[in-house]
């Protein structure tokens, strides 16, 4: 918290297993009211910048089991003042990530981040977009073995690309009006994750830690 250049980084580790709720369980891959068991473990990371010229960015990678077992993640931009540069730059490194282990995989899961961070009620998208997948499911060990590889690769293409752009944006100067807009755009970024994300659902609907459930909501947002 606080920091320099990271006002505020949550990197979450989570490994849980139980019952869900039978309302809740129909609403999982390969859950039901019946059958309603499950385990999942996963990483989540948000970064909210210090300065407004540095997008903040979130990056999940999990794996779940019910009566099936699948992989599901993604990553996704949220710059308060987009450059082009940036966007094309991240959308590079996951096209390349994704190309290389499905030729599909870029235009699906590009197409269901643009369409999952949509904030229907402001009619505008959470950020810049990425990739999101789910459901990529392992009914045998090359499936999962192949799902995995491609989760990894989803991670190292994060790795690979945003300290780039953090290190280009992190020394400009910035007005008070660009600093307005960053807390805005947190505004539609916590909107987001309180009303329509899933993890942030999941984790409440199983009785995870809250704070670790909630620190993807920025540290300071403003509403207009």
């Amino acid at each position: 918290m606080k920091g320099q250049v990271f006002e505020k980084v949550g990197v979450n580790i989570s490994t849980v297993a139980g019952g869900l709720a039978k309302d809740f369980a129909a609403t999982i891959n390969g859950a039901s009211a019946d059958q309603n068991q499950f385990s999942a473990t996963g990483i989540s990371l948000v970064a909210h910048m210090a300065n407004p010229h540095v997008p903040a960015v979130h990056m999940n990678t999990r794996f779940l089991t019910t009566t099936k077992a699948w992989f599901g993640g993604g990553a996704d931009l949220n710059p308060p003042l987009p450059y082009d540069e940036d966007t094309a730059e991240f959308h590079a490194e996951l096209k390349a990530a994704c190309d290389a282990h499905g030729a599909d995989y870029y235009e699906r899961f590009k197409a269901w981040a643009d369409e999952y961070f949509y904030i229907p009620h402001r009619q505008v998208h959470r950020g810049v977009g990425g990739i999101f997948y789910d459901h990529l499911e392992c009914a045998d060990e090359a499936a999962w073995e192949a799902n995995f590889a491609f989760t990894k690769a989803v991670g190292e293409a994060f790795l690979a690309v945003f300290p780039r752009l953090v290190r280009r944006r992190m020394g400009m100067d910035f007005t008070p009006a660009d600093k307005a807009q960053q807390l805005e755009w947190r505004g539609r970024y916590a909107e987001f994750n309180l009303v329509y994300d899933r993890g942030t659902l999941f984790g409440l609907k199983t009785g995870g830690n809250i704070d670790a459930i909630l620190m993807s909501l920025p540290p300071e947002a403003t509403w207009s």
